[in-house]
């Protein structure tokens, strides 16, 4: 498992130059914005307005903090995300804009390569122990509220919010620290 601690992680503009967003991971390392195979990172919305577009791209969304959003995406009618609600996948090249519903946000963003690479984005609450075998290329593991140990049978490392760790697929057991609490897992995968 490799670490990615929260205070270690990029900010850097939109692509579109409106808003901040912090890099949690991307690949291959180093990329840009414009030549990402994958990436994963969070992103401060202060005000409505437009995404940014991203020929090519799939992208999931998921609402970390404040009240929410509603999603408008091309011509569908629109999509209200909260801090509770599924990750939401779009593709990150058609029009899409958002509208705040009582104050700014945090999200979550995960975009891949469209044709290259697939993802899939999930968020747990756990007071406990929870195990699972996830057969992935990449999986990465988002501490969100609280603390969670990543276990396998070799590590352990703890993830406050926005500390990830990165690594292939494998068996976790994923334990809360007695108060309960919350995280993603993002897994990634060649198209083949």
């Amino acid at each position: 498992m490799r670490f990615l601690p929260a205070s270690g992680h990029k900010r850097m503009p939109w692509k579109n130059g409106k808003g901040m967003t912090t890099e949690i991971a991307v690949h291959p390392s180093g990329a840009s914005v414009a030549d990402f195979e994958w990436r994963i990172s969070t992103a401060s919305v202060a005000e409505d307005g437009a995404f940014s577009l991203f020929e090519g791209v799939d992208r999931t969304l998921a609402v970390l903090s404040g009240e929410g959003i509603d999603l408008l995406v091309g011509q569908a009618s629109p999509v209200r995300l909260h801090k509770n609600s599924l990750p939401f996948r779009f593709p990150a090249d058609e029009a899409t804009s958002a509208v705040l519903l009582d104050g700014a946000i945090t999200d979550l963003n995960v975009m891949t390569r469209r044709g290259r690479w697939e993802h899939d984005v999930a968020r747990f609450a756990l007071e406990g122990a929870l195990s699972l075998s996830i057969g992935a290329e990449v999986v990465l593991i988002i501490g969100h509220e609280g603390l969670v140990r990543v276990c396998t049978k070799d590590e352990e490392q703890p993830l406050g919010p926005l500390d990830a760790v990165v690594t292939s697929g494998g068996s976790f057991v994923l334990q809360s620290d007695g108060q309960g609490c919350s995280f993603f897992i993002v897994t990634l995968g060649f198209v083949s």
